[in-house]
Parts: structure tokens; C-alpha cells; sequence
């Protein structure tokens, strides 16, 4: 497994803060300045996507040339390619582009190094705030603040305790989502844009995060080795086994995020 040293984790860190402030000086534009369009899945992309991807992309393939890229607003390499992969990266160069457009602030950057399926390495920085979240496998999650590195843990719960706090996304909640959170004992619902939901669960700001909807790769890997590390979950809603990554499909299935379920 490789393992990435300071040095390399606080580069990647100025590749996503990079990042990010190209991101803001279009998110401060007019929006007619934002190049707006639909692709064929009718998602947005703006050209804040194209300059944090073209940022990241640029970077990463300059210190690790080695390593390909799975990127959402790269061309994807066909999986017969793909499959011999023993590292790849898998980046979101602008997670939440729809609340990018609807200016809320809920959206981040995505960056995770994957091995043979699974997250190894993860970091997610969001632009707004200037919060700045990693883990590496085995070494905990990590957010930035102050120029310190505060290591941060998941909460504790149980699927049968009232309350709950349950997170659902702001502009992709789905009938089959919203009918699991009703059966739940008095839950209570925490709408939340981007990958920034694992975050709250990854310092137990919330319990779970249910998704019967469409979700790709990128979206879940950084935040997963996150979560994690601090002690949670994101887990196949079908076989209760934690997400695989560079798959065939790089469709995620059904899932289940979640802090520590006490057994």
C-alpha cells in the first residue's frame, strides 16, 4: 500500500485549496459569467467545475505520473483499461455543483486515492468555509483548523433509539429515501447539500445518512475513508459490506452512511 507522507498530504492540500479559489472567483461572479450548462445526465457544469478539475488533474499527474484519473469531468478509460489499475485517483472536482448553483455554499472538493478498490487515502475541502477534512487509512480523520490538525470521531447510535438524526440530501431526496426516514422512531431530518454530509456524520454532528438514489464513485470515495477513520460507515444497502470502488459501473448502489452503530 502506498503510503503518503505529510509533505505529500499537505501538497494535495494546496491542489485542493488551489482549487477552491478558482471555484470562488466564479462562484463570486454574475452568474451569467458561469458558463452554465446541462450535461447528458442533466446535471450542471459549470466553468468553476472545468478550472478546479483542470487544477487538480494537472497537479496530480505532475507529482504522481504514475497514478491515473478517475475524474466525474474527465473522459473515463474503458473498464478493460480500468481493471488492471492497482492505484487510481478518484476526484469530484466540484461536489454539489447544484448548490453551487443555487448559492447556498454546500459544496466541496473531492479528492481520494483508491487500491484495488478500496480508499486508501481521502480529503475534502470546501471552498465556502475553507474547512479541510483528510484521512488515511489506519491513521484517523483529520480536519484543519487553526493550522492544527484536530482529529475528529463519529457518534454512537442505535437504529431503534428515538430521535435519531437522520441527514437527507437538499436536491436529490427521493420517495423511496423520505419513506425509510418516516419509518424511523421520531427522527430527526438534517437537509444538507455535497459530500458535507459525511462530514457532519464524521464529527458525530448527525447518525445516519440513507440514499435510495443515484450517486457515482467520486462522490462517496474521498468521504468514506473519512468517515471511517473516525469511526463510521458507508455500507452497500443490499449486503451491508463497505462501497468498492473502480468498478465495471462506476454507479454507486444504495447505500447507508452512518457513525458508530453500537451493537
Amino acid at each position: 500500500m502506498i503510503a503518503l507522507s505529510l509533505s505529500d498530504i499537505q501538497l494535495i492540500q494546496k491542489i485542493a485549496q488551489e482549487a477552491g479559489q478558482a471555484i470562488m472567483q466564479v462562484y463570486e461572479q454574475p452568474t451569467a459569467n458561469w458558463q452554465l450548462e446541462q450535461k447528458a445526465d442533466d446535471s450542471p457544469l459549470t466553468l468553476a467545475d472545468q478550472r478546479s478539475n483542470a487544477i487538480i488533474c494537472q497537479a496530480l499527474a505532475c507529482h504522481w505520473p504514475e497514478i491515473p484519473i478517475i475524474s466525474e469531468e474527465e473522459q473515463i478509460a474503458p473498464y478493460e483499461e480500468r481493471k488492471d489499475y492497482r492505484y487510481c485517483w478518484l476526484i469530484d472536482p466540484l461536489d454539489g455543483t447544484r448548490e453551487f448553483v443555487h448559492r447556498n455554499g454546500e459544496f466541496a472538493i473531492n479528492i481520494a486515492l483508491v487500491e484495488r478498490g478500496e480508499v486508501i487515502f481521502g480529503l475534502l475541502y470546501a471552498p465556502l468555509n475553507q474547512d479541510l477534512y483528510w484521512a488515511q487509512k489506519g491513521e484517523g480523520a483529520y480536519l484543519l483548523e487553526e493550522g492544527e490538525y484536530k482529529r475528529i470521531w463519529a457518534s454512537s447510535f442505535s437504529f431503534e433509539q428515538q430521535g435519531l438524526r437522520v441527514l437527507g440530501s437538499r436536491s436529490h431526496l427521493r420517495p423511496a429515501t423520505t419513506a425509510y426516514i418516516q419509518s424511523l422512531n421520531q427522527p430527526q431530518f438534517m437537509a444538507k447539500g455535497s459530500a458535507l454530509k459525511f462530514m457532519a456524520l464524521a464529527q458525530g454532528q448527525a447518525d445516519i445518512y440513507p440514499r435510495l438514489g443515484p450517486t457515482m464513485e467520486w462522490d462517496t470515495a474521498a468521504p468514506q475513508i473519512i468517515l471511517q477513520e473516525a469511526g463510521g460507515q458507508i455500507l452497500d444497502w443490499e449486503s451491508r459490506k463497505p462501497l468498492r470502488y473502480n468498478k465495471a459501473d462506476l454507479h454507486n448502489p444504495h447505500f447507508m452512511a452512518q457513525g458508530k452503530e453500537e451493537q
